[in-house]
């Protein structure tokens, strides 16, 4: 009997266009797969990915890094999660992150990496799935111990509350709350609210015609300066330049 490795070794020799394989995640709504070479380079997605860069074939986008679609602290924080998995060979499982959804605003995202070997067993790149955390509702694990405040945040984003009033609608003390977010978002609670209203804010922008300071006051921040360097600190960009680019890319 041919040994179980010899019959997987015939079998993915056998077939035809490994690329093929890709479709399967085209079929799979809200779903973005990736495959990035060991400097971070894309060299395969499907069409969500694409869609989500803003580019219409995948020959735009073979080659290029995050850095050529994403603002700086959003790219860096795709890279530096790459760069764990090349070296560690650990996955990722179900990291947190904001980045662009299919409308070029910025949403909340689940993303899974895991790193790709060679013939020779050595790691060559990394591949990853992404998904849309809202749409998900994935409340397991570190994620359900945690859902009440995230549920909380949700609906009271838009106006001041204490880390006090949090942690008493998670229905556990401040320092409790503090370590479950770091295992389950490794960010503390202040800055997924700060996120939260970020993201928020960013689709009031894209598509609505409230002025800056009126989205600011929406979105929780005491006034426009805040609003304006909290935004620009976490996406590299003004919101008023925020809004400016996201016009300009929909009318092209």
């Amino acid at each position: 009997m041919t040994p179980v490795s010899g019959l997987q070794d015939c079998f993915l020799s056998s077939v035809a266009n490994p690329f093929e394989l890709r479709q399967l995640f085209e079929l799979i709504p809200g779903i973005l797969f990736f495959m990035k070479d060991k400097d971070s380079r894309l060299m395969l997605a499907n069409q969500g990915v694409l869609n989500r860069m803003g580019v219409h074939s995948e020959a735009e986008a073979i080659g290029t890094s995050d850095y050529d679609f994403f603002p700086r602290e959003i790219a860096d924080g795709f890279v530096e999660d790459d760069q764990r998995v090349l070296k560690t060979g650990q996955p990722l499982i179900d990291r947190l992150e904001i980045a662009y959804d299919e409308q070029r605003v910025l949403a909340w995202h689940l993303t899974t990496k895991l790193p790709v070997r060679g013939k020779k067993g050595r790691i060559v790149g990394v591949m990853g799935l992404t998904h849309s955390y809202e749409g998900a509702r994935r409340f397991h694990g570190p994620f359900a111990e945690v859902a009440k405040a995230v549920e909380f945040i949700r609906e009271n984003f838009h106006r001041k509350f204490s880390a006090r009033e949090l942690s008493k609608a998670a229905g556990m003390s401040e320092r409790t709350l503090n370590r479950k977010f770091h295992e389950a978002f490794r960010m503390t609670p202040h800055e997924f609210v700060t996120r939260s209203r970020i993201r928020a804010a960013s689709r009031l922008l894209a598509h609505s015609d409230e002025s800056i300071l009126e989205i600011a006051l929406d979105c929780g921040f005491c006034d426009q300066s805040a609003f304006t360097a909290q935004f620009r600190k976490r996406t590299n960009m003004t919101p008023r330049g925020f809004r400016q680019r996201y016009r300009q890319r929909k009318q092209n």
